[in-house]
């Protein structure tokens, strides 16, 4: 598969844009998210400051506001034309990455930032995480050591929640993913009623039809965001964020994982190395980055998690 971001500008569908050309966009915009409410949409381990949030996110929430408008203004043209007077529907952002990359943080900072522009007011967050298999459903199948990867997933019931939120249905509901019991939590749901826009986070959320399933859930998207960065600076987060976890939520006897706890430092980097090696590594390299390409839009960051650089497809 070909880089998105190769050198050769005319044979790619990517602008390349670097970090200090696309801050360039901001200064005419002002932050509308305080300190406080940074630290409290962080993820674990990751980097972001009110620096990276002005010079970075911000344009990019706005260029998406740009976007949605854009779609509702197609679908008011649409409708004159045809005489149809069907009200529009979500306008649907996908975001994807690898585990540890920090496409979680994105997502809210982006749900929030979105939000607080007048075009786009209501704004849900949903993750893929909710329609994995339960736990039981997966060991039954065999596949609890490739959680996360694409047969993981309930693929199907994915696709129609997302085909319900592009039909204009007036209530759609996902199940609820518990991350302190690794595990679906049974009868609880989320409901989103008619926002303006959604954003579906998940690993594989870019993944393209198949043989079997000639839709994919990628094809309904409206605009879609991959969160890149070199596979050894990612392995090297996850095995940071491990220790953070082991340290912290870990801890709480509830946890799934409160096994790992009691080990040493040097256990628990063992430990952590092993996980990403044998799973999230190879998902990564087979699932998650063939899809790359497929993004309308790829944020490139460095090894010190700040966004390096942004490609945008061209139109």
């Amino acid at each position: 598969m070909s880089d998105p971001g190769s050198a050769h500008a005319s044979s790619t569908p990517f602008r390349e844009i670097a970090r200090r050309e696309w801050a360039s966009l901001a200064p005419t915009m002002d932050l509308p998210l305080s300190e406080t409410e940074l630290v409290q949409l962080r993820g674990l381990g990751d980097f972001l400051d009110l620096s990276e949030v002005s010079e970075l996110y911000l344009p990019l929430s706005r260029l998406l506001t740009l976007y949605a408008s854009g779609a509702r203004a197609l679908h008011r043209e649409t409708s004159t034309f045809l005489g149809d007077t069907t009200p529009g529907t979500p306008f649907v952002i996908g975001i994807a990455g690898s585990v540890a990359v920090g496409k979680s943080t994105v997502a809210r900072l982006l749900r929030e930032l979105l939000a607080r522009w007048e075009d786009t007011p209501r704004v849900e967050l949903v993750t893929t995480d909710g329609f994995l298999y339960p736990n039981a459903e997966l060991e039954r199948r065999g596949l609890l050591e490739r959680k996360g990867f694409p047969e993981s997933y309930d693929r199907r019931a994915l696709l129609r929640f997302v085909s319900q939120l592009k039909s204009g249905a007036a209530e759609v509901r996902s199940p609820f993913y518990s991350h302190l019991h690794y595990d679906i939590v049974p009868g609880a749901e989320i409901v989103v009623r008619r926002p303006d826009v959604v954003i579906v986070e998940g690993l594989n959320v870019l993944q393209p039809p198949s043989v079997r399933n000639r839709l994919a859930v990628s094809d309904l998207f409206d605009f879609t965001i991959y969160v890149d960065a070199r596979t050894s600076d990612i392995a090297t987060w996850y095995v940071e964020r491990f220790l953070r976890l082991q340290q912290g939520a870990f801890t709480n006897p509830n946890s799934y994982f409160h096994r790992y706890s009691s080990l040493s430092e040097a256990e628990a980097r063992v430990r952590a190395a092993d996980i990403w090696s044998r799973i999230n590594e190879p998902n990564l390299i087979n699932n998650i980055l063939p899809t790359r390409a497929r993004a309308s839009l790829v944020l490139r960051k460095g090894s010190n998690h700040q966004v390096s650089s942004v490609l945008l497809r061209k139109i």
